[in-house]
């Protein structure tokens, strides 16, 4: 009797050995290819990677930076400052830029700053004109000004086709205008005679008629890097225009860009002319249309990386301060 206990109970000892669980490995875990395992071992301790914060404006229009947050304000109300994109996009020009868009004599040069979009100048060729802003992606349509710098027909030729898409900009022009150009616009749109400091937006001001060969007027425009003006020919003198500026504005001159009608100067004539933009200060250079070549590579050679080639299809960026 004592022996069958004892081989009952090896009997149930050796049943429960059968019922332990048996010792394995850890499970293998296979994810999909491009895929992160996760692990099961213990709980990861999150990481952060510091990256390089760019900024990348990928049309010419202008991106609307929402405000930040201020203080409030209780007693008086401050104008708040914030930095807007302005884009100037050449549209028309001789110089070629971008290979998908015509040259041809003549200049025009579209700006966005802040809310507001302003075509200076309309080429020469009012189809050219056209096509140059479809491919670019321009409505006609929603230009609110057009300023013309003088009235010659490289700079006034696309202004008809430009009205025909059913734009109504105001058209800013020189006093002296014929009257058969100004009767022209008013079947369209309104036009206006400018003066000199006059404002067409914040931000944005002509030095009015300036006198001379054949008068012009430029186009200013206020930046945080300090004052850009753009012309269409500077008949007048580059110079002269520059000194008009700077008699209207105490900002410094950061950039001047367009047509400087330097093509038939001489070595000496160039020279008296670097030596007067290095005392007026001028920063950039971006020049084109009737520049002239040779003045071109005087300029290029004189400002080395502050030189900006420019021509059909080139875009500056830049930035501006607005009060609101």
């Amino acid at each position: 009797m004592r022996m069958l206990r004892v081989f009952l109970f090896i009997i149930i000892v050796l049943s429960l050995g059968a019922c332990s669980p048996a010792r394995t490995k850890p499970p293998q875990f296979v994810s999909p290819t491009g895929t992160i395992q996760t692990a099961t071992a213990a709980t990861a301790i999150p990481t952060t990677s510091t990256f390089p914060v760019t900024e990348e404006i990928i049309t010419p229009t202008i991106t609307i930076i929402p405000d930040q947050p201020t203080a409030t304000l209780v007693e008086n109300e401050i104008p708040i400052l914030t930095t807007e994109t302005i884009t100037i996009t050449v549209v028309y020009d001789n110089n070629p830029y971008d290979h998908r868009l015509s040259t041809a004599w003549g200049f025009s040069a579209l700006v966005e700053y802040w809310n507001h979009t302003l075509l200076f100048d309309t080429g020469g060729d009012g189809n050219i004109l056209m096509e140059n802003m479809r491919i670019l992606g321009i409505d006609p349509t929603r230009i609110d000004s057009v300023v013309l710098s003088h009235a010659h027909d490289d700079h006034t030729g696309g202004l008809a086709a430009f009205l025909d898409t059913g734009a109504k900009p105001v058209v800013y022009l020189l006093p002296s205008f014929p009257v058969s150009i100004k009767r022209q616009i008013e079947i369209s749109t309104q036009f206006s005679e400018v003066s000199p400091g006059q404002s067409f937006v914040e931000g944005l001001w002509t030095t009015g008629e300036i006198s001379g060969p054949i008068p012009e007027q430029a186009l200013i425009i206020h930046t945080k890097q300090g004052l850009v003006i753009i012309t269409g020919c500077a008949h007048p003198g580059i110079v002269k225009i520059i000194e008009q500026v700077k008699s209207l504005f105490v900002e410094p001159v950061y950039l001047v860009m367009g047509g400087l009608h330097l093509g038939e100067k001489t070595v000496a004539e160039m020279d008296a002319i670097l030596n007067d933009f290095r005392r007026l200060d001028i920063e950039q250079i971006a020049p084109s249309h009737c520049t002239g070549e040779y003045a071109i590579s005087r300029f290029a050679d004189e400002y080395e990386e502050n030189f900006i080639q420019v021509g059909a299809g080139s875009v500056i960026r830049l930035e501006a301060i607005i009060s609101k």
